[in-house]
This record gives C-alpha cells, sequence and structure tokens, in this order.
C-alpha cells in the first residue's frame, strides 16, 4: 500500500510543475485523496458492503469534488489534476500512468446493465471537459483534447478531437502523451474541412467565370 502510495506521490511530481513535496501533494491535492478514498471504497463494494462503499465515494465526493462509483477500477500512478468535476462510472476501467484534468466524465449512454462505461488504457491523458460515453476502449498512449465528446474506440496512441470526437492523428510511434501534458497542440477537424470547402468553392467559382465570362462580354457587345 505505502509503496503504492509513493508511485502515485512520485507521478504528480513528474507531471505537476506545481507540486513541490511529496508530502504537500498528500496533504493538499484532493486528486490524490479522491484515489484513497476509492480505493476504501472499492474494497469494501467488492466485499458485498456496497452501502458502506457508497457512503465512502459520497463523502470523498463531498470532500474532493471528485465522483468514482466505488466499482471502478483504478489503476496505478493515475494522477487527477484539479480534478474538480469529475465522474467516473460503475463499469469504468483507468489504466496505469493516466492523467485526468477537470471535468472529465466516464459515462455510459443509457440505463442498460453489464458494461456501460469506458476502458481506458495506460498512459491516457484526458482534457479537461472531455467526455467519454459508452463501453468501448481508449487505446493505450492515445490522447483526448480538452471538450470532446468520445462515442466510439479510439486506438492505440491516436489523438482525438472535437464533437463528436474524431481521431485527428495515430501516431507513427510510441508517445507518452501523459508525460508531455499537452492538451493544445493538436488540430481541429472542423475546421479543416470547412477550409477544404472553401477552397473548392473558390476553384468551382474561378472555373465558371471563366466559361460563363467571354459569353457575358459578347453579348454586352452585341448591345452595343
Amino acid at each position: 500500500m505505502f509503496q503504492s502510495l509513493n508511485e502515485t506521490l512520485e507521478a504528480y511530481q513528474r507531471r505537476d510543475p506545481a507540486a513541490r513535496s511529496k508530502l504537500e501533494i498528500l496533504l493538499l491535492y484532493q486528486g490524490v485523496h479522491a484515489t484513497l478514498y476509492h480505493r476504501l471504497a472499492h474494497w469494501l463494494y467488492c466485499h458485498n458492503r456496497k452501502f458502506l462503499a457508497r457512503w465512502v465515494s459520497q463523502w470523498s465526493r463531498f470532500w474532493t469534488g471528485i465522483e468514482i462509483h466505488p466499482g471502478a477500477k483504478i489503476g496505478r500512478r493515475l494522477v487527477i489534476d484539479h480534478g474538480m468535476g469529475i465522474v467516473i462510472g460503475e463499469t469504468a476501467e483507468v489504466g496505469d500512468d493516466c492523467l485526468l484534468y477537470h471535468g472529465v466524465t466516464l459515462g455510459g449512454t443509457g440505463k442498460d446493465h453489464g458494461k456501460r462505461h469506458p476502458t481506458i488504457g495506460n498512459n491516457v491523458l484526458i482534457g479537461c471537459g472531455a467526455k467519454i460515453l459508452g463501453p468501448f476502449k481508449v487505446g493505450d498512449g492515445a490522447r483526448i483534447a480538452a471538450n470532446s465528446v468520445v462515442l466510439s474506440e479510439v486506438p492505440q496512441d491516436a489523438t482525438a478531437v472535437g464533437i463528436p470526437a474524431q481521431i485527428v492523428r495515430i501516431a507513427g510511434r510510441s508517445t507518452h502523451y501523459a508525460d508531455e501534458v499537452d492538451q493544445t497542440s493538436v488540430e481541429n477537424p472542423t475546421l479543416e474541412r470547412l477550409e477544404a470547402l472553401s477552397a473548392r468553392l473558390e476553384f468551382v467559382e474561378q472555373l465558371l467565370d471563366r466559361q460563363f465570362a467571354p459569353q457575358i462580354v459578347g453579348q454586352g457587345k452585341g448591345k452595343n
């Protein structure tokens, strides 16, 4: 247990420039507190103490602003930056070495029973305000841009952007996105499509001008 806690504190130090010491992180970082509360709640949940498990998770929600259902499976060295407003559903799974920003939702798309929340791979970065909804997988090393809404599977080492999210990049090499802490250096697929349509429209207008301009000029001379 202490080894796992020490790994988590070291992960915060690596990824948060504002983190000055392990003691400060342990005492003042609500992401660490939420993770520790969840470990207890999940143990109670797995031992069929579901009321107590839910009570612990609700207390954690009140104390930290982070809601993690006791049934969710959380990997090692999870870093929650700021954390306010994060919601992680009952059947969600989060791998090792992930980084979550505030406002993230790992939710479902309906009231179906069984697996209804996403499975997040290892070393995944999820930007602030992102919503990942449904029982699919986000591959290892993936990066979800801020405020994206992900409704389908994200491949390994891919970058997803937009509403609904689209895959804009699949790295040719393994990249540790969660260590880079970069949510802004991503392309906007909607803007790219609008630019392509604008260029196409301009091309068609130029083509029409070349085709019909001589006829219009000739008609004008005939009237004179």
